[in-house]
């Protein structure tokens, strides 16, 4: 398809808002799965860290426990 002009492309043979509101809704829906995606790794991240370092507490005392 070819458009005469550079605002015929924009209205897009008359389906310029079906056509728009697709692109809209297509990149709203990345850059919202793109957030929950970074927020879930954060938290993914402090779950392990945070059971890391329990762990680490529950060897240590064993250590001090086989000690005495």
């Amino acid at each position: 398809m070819q458009f005469e002009s550079f605002g015929d492309i924009f209205a897009m043979g008359g389906y310029a808002k079906y056509v728009w509101s697709g692109f809209a809704v297509t990149f709203l829906s990345m850059f919202a799965l793109l957030i929950a995606s970074r927020n879930d790794t954060k938290k993914i991240l402090n779950e392990v860290n945070k059971k890391k370092h329990r762990q680490a507490r529950i060897d240590a005392a064993k250590n001090r426990e086989n000690t005495l």
